[in-house]
This record gives structure tokens, sequence and C-alpha cells, in this order.
């Protein structure tokens, strides 16, 4: 499949089966897909008032659509995820994916690693995403150990994990409340974990920031959105989603214990970083 990357070890026929049919779920850009699965058109027609963006039931109906033609290499972002475990997650050890949305990065693990080389918790805010998701693991992959949690993770008591990944989360926190964050999750990283940590970024070059917002805007454009979509969608998140620079994450992860970090992919204005505990 385009932009994932499949290495499991398969020992009978229904380990097959079953992987196929994980990766089914999965379309080019590794997203969760389903028949419930709508064309976001959200902002497709002019609103009076555009109301602030949240995680509701009609976000998570269309929401592999929105992901898909939102985020660009997004896909990549998954299909690099077991790779990433199998160089550095203990077997069997804990992996937390916080604002775990419909689970894509838990099907992305589960499609790609045995059902005993890791525990996983799915954790999200939104009600309408966790039982999403909970239906999707207990249906597609029932010899995983896949939970998810109705959650903030601001307040969660976090068990030691061996891997914790925050994609396009710590963004939508109030900036003020992210350093605490990533202080606790260092604290629950066993020795030798990782974070991952995936972002918008904003860039502290005015005329560089803009050549990227403007690129990212015909991404959208390529993937069928409107000029009048790609407005009220920007109106909607405004002070929603908040970025930092890549510099300042950088920072707060160094502020959070983590002596060591690295932007390991970036797609225009969007970038994966992972830090590592000792």
């Amino acid at each position: 499949m385009q932009g994932l990357f499949w290495f499991t070890v398969l020992t009978d026929c229904s380990d097959l089966r079953r992987t196929r049919k994980l990766r089914n779920l999965i379309n080019n850009s590794g997203l969760i897909m389903s028949d419930a699965s709508y064309r976001d058109a959200i902002f497709s027609t002019p609103l009076d008032k555009v109301a602030r963006f949240s995680f509701d039931e009609q976000v998570v109906a269309c929401f592999p659509d929105m992901i898909r033609r939102s985020v660009p290499g997004y896909g990549q972002i998954l299909g690099m995820l077991s790779l990433i475990a199998q160089r550095h997650l203990r077997h069997g050890a804990h992996v937390y994916d916080l604002g775990c949305s419909l689970g894509a990065s838990g099907l992305a693990l589960a499609g790609a690693m045995p059902a005993d080389a890791f525990r996983y918790t799915g954790v999200d805010l939104s009600p309408a995403m966790v039982g999403k998701a909970r239906q999707t693991f207990l249906e597609e992959c029932p010899d995983h150990a896949m939970r998810v949690e109705e959650a903030d993770i601001r307040t969660l008591k976090y068990a030691p994990s061996g891997m914790i990944i925050l994609n396009f989360t710590l963004q939508f926190l109030p900036p003020a409340d992210r350093d605490a964050l990533l202080a606790r999750l260092y604290a629950a990283l066993e020795p030798g974990g990782v974070l991952i940590l995936s972002e918008k970024t904003v860039d502290a070059d005015e005329r560089d920031n803009a050549w990227r917002v403007e690129r990212y805007h015909d991404f959208k454009r390529a993937n069928g959105y409107s000029d009048l979509e790609i407005s009220q969608k920007r109106t909607a998140l405004e002070n929603v989603l908040v970025p930092d620079t890549l510099e300042a994450l950088h920072e707060r992860l160094k502020q959070a214990g983590f002596p060591r970090s690295m932007t390991w992919f970036q797609y225009l204005n969007f970038a994966s970083l992972i830090a590592f505990k000792p």
C-alpha cells in the first residue's frame, strides 16, 4: 500500500486474513475508512456565523475524509509508528495514544505487530470519537489488547509506558497547559521510552510562514476543498488550534526533561518529532 509499511510476522491463515482486513480499513493515506465514513462538507455552504470547531458527531462521521484531505503526510506518520515501536518498544510494553480520535494509530500498530507485542490505551475527550474507536477495535483487532478511555489527558493518571503518541493533539490545548502535560508524560515513560509528537506548526519567519500556509491551502484545493470551505474552517479553528513553532516544541520537550529530540518528518507546516528518555 502506498505510504504505509507493513512488517508483520504471520503465523497462520487467520493472522493473514486479519492483517488483510486491517489493511483494508486504511486507505493510501493511512486513515481509518469504513462504510460509515462520509465526505467532509461541513463548511461547504455559507454560514451566517461560524461556530468554534469541535469534535462532535458531525465531525466524527466525516473525520477519515477530513483528515485525508486536510493533513499532508498523515499516512506516512502512521506508517512509521510500527517501525519506531519495533526499534524502541520493549516487547509487551504499554503504549498511550493521546487524542486518539478514531484510533488510526492503534490500527496501524495492530496491523503490523503481533498481538502480544504491546498493550494499547487510546484516550480522547470526545464521546463520539471514543465510542467509534472502541467499536472499531472490538471488531477489527479482537486479539490485541486495545482499550479506549474517555478522559482529559491533562488530568489522567498515567501508567508506566514504553511509547506515547501525541498526534495533532497538543495544538488543541491552551498553550499554558502544554508544558505541564509534557512533563507528566516524561515522568510516565519508562527508561528508553519515546514520545511521538506530531503538530501543525507556525514559522517564526513571516514570509516563510506565509509561503507554507499558501501551499497548504493549495494542497487542500487539490484535494477538493473550495475557498469558502478553507476560509470557514480557518475561522472555526481560530483560537481553538494554536500552533507552536518547531523551535518552541523542541524547547518544550527540553523543559519537560527530554535531553534529546529531533524532527523526523515534515510536510509543509505539519511536522512530527520524536523525543527520547534515557
